[in-house]
């Protein structure tokens, strides 16, 4: 078994506590917060035992890999101290906070002989193998063009104050609205594009602060991008457009336009997202004909509709698979597993080292950093 340590026991731990369940093959050596409330509340639900410090973590010798689910802006600090510790290191997004701390981490990582992993797990969802495989079976051609939709809702219009995790850790509403959507969760589409097709060559991005009014508490504040959207380049040619909100209902869809046909992805945070295949030029049902009239007459698409005259599949996972009930449903352990699993291999895990980093710069540029960029070679 490997030993893992949970560094920040906040909204998102409850999240990986859940879907530990899915991998025996990690041992939980215990768990650590500054916010001594909430380390107590947190190892009290979960009955996981809670370490005195951070250096405690660092020097118990059981735990193998530090998974750093501190909040954005600790994540270079955090990520350095463990690493210069010699622990392996499994980062929730981003890495760092700029290019430069995320190369730094790289580049400590290759100096200590470690491997640093960063998050999100849903590009390793069975709907992504699925997605994958149908790619490589050349069931819609090449590949030419990508809509990613991250679009959240407006949930700065909901009761979000009253957001609790399963241990009681609130929502950290207000620090996601500083911070900014992009991002926060741009990299759940990029994670999915980039283990699709490749490093991405160019980013043209623009974001805005389209509702500067969050709510009562946030009228100070100086809060981050609620929109974003940027045009991708990938080296191999393909286009793909990325959209990231609190605004638009909610979506995260993906659909991949080939040269015989395209791919939608129902929802990019579902581990087992339906899967709907087109092939175009296929006769399609007096039903489906109907609906495309209803839509041309209404200016929109219906809700929960289905490509006209696909074929819908769904990926295969085990049953009893635990899952967290909201807002996703993503095996957020399952990066860690990989992680584990390449280490006792020697092997590399895909999502770790300069691919993490180039996850974590494209999603920057997205964010507004860069109009027009070009990320580093992985």
């Amino acid at each position: 078994m490997t030993g893992i340590a949970f560094v920040g026991t906040g909204f998102v731990a409850d999240y990986y506590m859940t879907t530990l369940a899915n991998h025996p093959e990690l041992r939980l050596t215990g768990v650590w917060d500054r916010d001594a409330e909430r380390l107590d509340a947190f190892a009290r639900y979960w009955k996981v035992s809670p370490y005195a410090s951070l250096d405690a973590v660092l020097a118990d010798p059981a735990v193998s890999i530090v998974v750093n689910l501190t909040t954005p802006e600790s994540h270079y600090t955090v990520n350095c101290r463990a690493l210069s510790a010699g622990k392996h290191v499994y980062c929730e997004k981003p890495l760092a906070m700029t290019v430069e701390q995320a190369s730094e981490l790289v580049d400590l990582a290759r100096a200590k002989g470690l491997v640093l992993a960063g998050a999100p797990a849903n590009g390793l969802s069975d709907a992504q193998a699925l997605c994958a495989r149908l790619l490589a079976d050349g069931a819609i051609g090449t590949p030419r063009l990508v809509y990613a939709e991250m679009e959240d809702g407006p949930v700065f219009k909901a009761n979000w104050r009253a957001w609790r995790s399963r241990s009681g850790a609130r929502w950290p509403g207000v620090h996601e609205f500083e911070v900014g959507c992009t991002l926060e969760h741009a990299g759940y589409a990029a994670s999915w594009l980039v283990s699709l097709f490749g490093p991405v060559a160019e980013v043209s991005a623009v974001s805005a602060l389209t509702f500067p009014d969050k709510g009562p508490g946030t009228e100070t504040l100086a809060l981050g991008p609620d929109f974003s959207v940027g045009c991708l380049t990938f080296r191999s040619g393909l286009t793909a457009r990325v959209t990231c909100g609190l605004a638009a209902p909610r979506d995260r869809s993906l659909t991949i336009l080939g040269e015989k046909g395209m791919i939608a992805v129902r929802d990019l945070w579902d581990n087992r997202s339906p899967i709907h295949l087109e092939i175009f030029g296929a006769k399609r049902p007096l039903l489906h004909r109907g609906l495309d009239w209803l839509e041309w007459k209404l200016g929109r698409k219906l809700p929960l509709r289905l490509y006209p005259g696909t074929k819908m599949r769904y990926p295969t996972a085990p049953s009893a698979s635990a899952l967290p009930a909201f807002p996703s449903q993503i095996d957020f352990v399952r990066g860690i597993a990989v992680q584990a699993q390449a280490l006792k291999g020697g092997e590399t895990p895909f999502f770790s080292g300069a691919t993490a980093r180039h996850l974590t710069e494209v999603v920057l540029a997205l964010n507004g950093g860069w109009r027009d960029y070009r990320p580093l070679d992985l």
